[in-house]
C-alpha cells in the first residue's frame, strides 16, 4: 500500500487476498516482478519445444487445410451449400460471422474497459484475450467475403474513385461491417502490439538465439524502458483503449443490424442492438475461460491466472447472461404483443 497521508491512492498488493472479504489474491504470494518475468520469459524462450506443442500444432494445421478445402468447394459450387436462397438471405455464413465476432469482443473488454477502470486483475489475461480477438476477427472476416458469391470483386465494396461509377450501396449493412470490422481490427491490432512491446523488449534481452534477438529487438522498437518512453507508452495505450471502448459496444451492434433492419418477421426489432452486445461479452468471456482453464494448467500458470480471475469472470458471465435471458424473453413478449400472424 502506498502511504495515503501523501494524497497518493491506496494499491492493492495483488500477492495478498482482500482482508476480510474472502476474496483471493490477484497472484500467488511469494513473487517479485523479477521471479514473474522469470517464469513466463522461460516459457516462451524454452530451448526445446514441448511434444504437446506440436501435437497441437499439428492439428491446428489439418483443421487450417480442412477449412481451404472447404472454401474451395464453396467458391467451385456456390454459396448455395450455406443454405442461401431467395427467402434465406442470412444463412449458415452470416450467422457463423456473428459468431466469431462476438467471441472477440471479451479480449477488447479485458484490455480496454478494464484498463479504463483500473482493474488490475485484467493483466494476467489480457494478452491471451487480444489474441483471441485478432484470431476472431481474422475468422469473421472471411464470412462476409465469401457471402458475396464472387469475393474476388469483393473491392467493390470499397468506396474509391474509378472509371465505371460504382460505389457501395451504403443503405446495406454489408458496407457497414466491412468499416466496422476493419476499424475493430485495426485498432484492436494496435492496441495488442503497443501492449506487447515492454515484453518483446524483455525477450530481446533474455534471447539466448542470435535470430531471436534480431526479431524481438525489431518488434521492440528500440524499447529501452525509460521514463521517456513509459510516458510515451502509457499515453499511447490510454489513447488506443479509450478508442476501443465504443468499438466494443458499436461493432457488434452493427452486425446485428444485419438481422434488425431487415423485413423478417422476428427480426425487425429494436431489441437486438443491446441483446447482441451482451450475448457478444457473455459469449466472448466463455471463451477466454474455455481457453485459460487449459492453458493455466498446461503451462503451470496456476500461481499468474487464480480463482480471483476465473471468479471474475463467472461474475461478468452471469451478468451478461441474464441480459441475454431478458433479451429472449422481450422477443417472444414482442412476438406476442405484436399480434402478428
Amino acid at each position: 500500500m502506498t502511504p495515503a497521508g501523501d494524497g497518493l491512492v491506496p494499491i492493492e498488493d495483488p500477492t495478498q487476498a482482500v482482508v476480510g472479504t474472502g476474496v483471493p489474491p490477484i497472484i500467488a504470494p511469494g513473487y517479485t516482478f523479477g521471479s514473474v518475468t522469470d517464469k513466463i520469459a522461460a516459457i516462451v524462450l524454452a530451448r526445446k519445444t514441448p511434444l504437446g506443442w506440436w501435437l497441437g500444432f499439428g492439428a491446428a494445421f489439418m483443421l487450417t487445410l480442412l477449412l481451404f478445402a472447404a472454401l474451395s468447394y464453396l467458391v467451385v459450387t456456390g454459396i448455395g451449400i450455406w443454405g442461401n436462397n431467395v427467402p434465406i438471405g442470412w444463412a449458415f455464413d452470416i450467422t457463423n460471422f456473428v459468431w466469431w465476432i462476438g467471441i472477440g469482443h471479451a479480449g477488447t473488454l479485458i484490455s480496454a474497459i478494464l484498463l479504463l477502470l483500473k482493474q488490475p486483475w485484467r493483466t494476467s489475461i489480457n494478452r491471451f484475450a487480444e489474441a483471441m480477438t485478432l484470431f476472431a476477427v481474422a475468422c469473421a472476416g472471411i464470412f462476409p467475403l465469401f457471402h458475396t458469391g464472387r469475393p474476388w470483386l469483393a473491392y467493390w465494396m470499397l468506396p474509391y474513385p474509378n472509371t465505371m461509377g460504382v460505389w457501395p450501396q451504403f443503405r446495406s449493412p454489408l458496407i457497414w461491417d466491412v468499416f466496422a470490422v476493419s476499424t475493430y481490427a485495426t485498432v484492436s491490432l494496435l492496441f495488442w502490439f503497443v501492449g506487447l512491446v515492454p515484453d518483446l523488449a524483455t525477450l530481446r534481452d533474455r534471447s539466448q538465439s542470435r535470430i531471436g534477438g534480431v526479431v524481438y529487438g525489431m518488434l521492440a522498437m528500440g524499447w529501452r524502458g525509460s521514463a521517456h518512453h513509459w510516458h510515451r507508452y502509457e499515453t499511447a495505450y490510454l489513447l488506443l483503449a479509450g478508442l476501443a471502448t465504443p468499438l466494443v459496444v458499436s461493432v457488434h451492434t452493427v452486425v446485428s443490424f444485419d438481422f434488425a433492419i431487415a423485413i423478417v418477421p422476428g427480426w425487425h426489432t429494436t431489441i437486438f442492438p443491446p441483446y447482441f452486445v451482451a450475448g457478444a461479452i457473455y459469449s466472448g468471456f466463455a471463451m477466454v475461460l474455455t481457453l485459460a482453464i487449459p492453458i493455466r494448467a498446461i503451462y503451470g500458470l496456476e500461481d499468474f491466472i487464480t480463482m480471483r480471475h476465473l471468479q471474475n469472470m463467472a461474475k461478468v458471465m452471469l451478468v451478461t447472461g441474464l441480459i441475454v435471458a431478458y433479451g429472449y424473453t422481450i422477443e417472444a413478449f414482442i412476438a406476442w404483443y405484436g399480434a402478428d400472424k
